[in-house]
């Protein structure tokens, strides 16, 4: 997928349709030729002992450690229809297939990949490759054992484009997201791993060309940007440096050809590691907030507003009542550091403020106007209505067992809670249960159900009794409405 930069550069999500089964024959031919009958590999006593030749040992050994962390992630559902220059067309919606890639972070099959990556997802296959001995050689029927599993979301955040999904498997090989990870470095050789083109099973190498990207000047998103190769199907792949370690996960290129042209972006580790627990416990993001809007000085800006510095990140709106507002936080104010550290740009400020926990004060300093001045802000949660919808259900009396969901029939009050809501009557999805079936049904927490098969639904009790007329393998089309949008899921009981 594309979504235009510039006239000549294109940003690109690393996604892309099931291209592999063209490359089928060819990949059969080459794996038959690295075979192990064929393969004239050089015993580990014969071979040089030079710094090249330990360089290619120690590459070797880290790629077959990672690898079987690696899975391919097959998406089927709907999104927006893309023309032959793979441009969205707007208003227009198609049967999606797409590939990307994720990286298994705990042995009970939780893998981390890209929001991105799940978009319009119905049904999501995940590959995790076969394991292989240590110091063994290539062995071409590795591919052919590798083992399919239904995945199913867990949590996704699209503001930071990561998603944590689950697969019924145990014991498998992780590789951890610690918080403890040291930052990369300028430099540094770093290695990428996924499904580029639908590929799977890929290595590519390069080094980090910058530690901390801003593409957008007004987004407090930064990322390691890196000359390693990296195309369509990458997307949700980790990057990983000479130990082995998480340096990021791979999530777009720079591009005016939609392939590599040594541009390519991944999401911190440390962003990674401090969003990941919470996609587990909550399913989405609970971020410490000050009740402001923060946005990038340009000198443009500054010479303007006549600012005294025309560099680092300003004061543009304040939430009434808010925390800041009480502190005493203005428009127009500078930030200059929090506690006691130099924040000379938008990453950074939120950077140190995601360092705090929800209930602890931030010590900020502005500069308003020539004057420094000094304020303590408390920092609060954002409210999720999806957290206390999920704290009202009983999961007794709200199941709604085929469909694997808590559900709260809408009445008056509860929908005059929810201000962009379209349709006030239906059931709302307060929760997700694990359920039994191998059907992967595409609800979220915070859904609307309104009609099943065309019948409106307004009671848990109409919807239960619909569904418990229905057969395995019959058709279900709910129309549900989300984030203020009416749309159609399908699927089979």
């Amino acid at each position: 997928m594309h979504c235009e930069k510039d006239s000549k550069m294109n940003i690109s999500n690393l996604t892309t349709g099931r291209r592999a089964s063209r490359f089928r024959e060819i990949v059969l031919v080459f794996a038959l030729l690295l075979s192990p009958g064929i393969a004239m590999a050089q015993t580990p006593k014969d071979r040089p002992t030079d710094a090249l030749h330990q360089l290619n040992d120690s590459v070797e050994a880290l790629v077959q450690r990672i690898s079987p962390m690696v899975v391919q992630i097959m998406v089927t559902g709907y999104g927006a229809a893309e023309d032959s220059n793979q441009k969205q067309m707007n208003g227009v919606i198609s049967r999606r297939q797409a590939v990307g890639s994720g990286v298994i972070v705990d042995p009970q099959g939780y893998i981390v990949t890209n929001a991105h990556v799940l978009n319009g997802a119905q049904r999501i296959e995940v590959i995790v490759p076969a394991r292989q001995a240590a110091g063994a050689p290539v062995d071409a029927g590795l591919e052919a054992q590798a083992k399919s599993y239904s995945g199913r979301i867990i949590g996704v955040t699209k503001e930071i484009d990561l998603a944590v999904i689950k697969i019924e498997a145990q014991d498998l090989p992780a590789l951890p997201v610690r918080n403890s990870a040291p930052p990369p470095r300028q430099g540094e050789m770093v290695f990428a791993f996924g499904s580029p083109e639908g590929l799977r099973n890929t290595v590519t190498m390069g080094v980090v060309s910058s530690v901390a990207r801003q593409t957008d000047p007004d987004s407090p998103l930064a990322y390691v940007q890196t000359d390693t190769p990296i195309n369509p199907g990458n997307s949700g792949g980790p990057l990983v440096d000479a130990d082995g370690e998480l340096v990021g996960i791979n999530t777009f290129i720079l591009s005016s050809s939609g392939g590599n042209q040594g541009l390519g972006f991944a999401i911190p580790a440390a962003v990674v590691a401090y969003a990941y627990p919470q996609l587990l416990k909550y399913g989405h993001m609970h971020r410490p907030e000050i009740g402001a809007l923060v946005q990038s000085i340009t000198p443009d800006l500054a010479a303007a507003l006549n600012l005294q510095r025309d560099f680092g990140a300003i004061i543009s709106d304040i939430s009434p009542g808010g925390p800041a507002e009480k502190a005493g936080l203005r428009i127009q104010d500078v930030i200059l550091s929090v506690d006691g550290t130099p924040t000379g740009t938008l990453p950074l400020f939120a950077h140190s403020l995601y360092l705090h926990k929800i209930g602890e004060h931030a010590k900020v300093e502005v500069l308003r106007g020539s004057e420094r001045v000094q304020l303590d802000i408390p920092l609060v949660d954002r409210p999720h209505k999806e957290d206390s919808l999920a704290l009202s259900a009983d999961p007794a009396k709200n199941l709604v067992r085929r469909l694997s969901i808590l559900g709260i029939e809408l009445n008056l009050k509860l929908a005059q809670s929810l201000p962009d809501l379209r349709i006030p009557t239906g059931v709302i999805v307060a929760a997700r249960t694990l359920g039994s079936g191998t059907t992967e049904i595409p609800l979220e927490s915070g859904d609307v159900i309104h009609a099943l098969n065309g019948a409106t639904v307004t009671t848990l009790d109409g919807l239960r009794d619909t569904l418990a007329k229905m057969k395995p393998g019959d058709p279900v089309a709910l129309q549900i409405e989300r984030s203020g949008q009416l749309q159609y899921i399908s699927f089979s009981l």
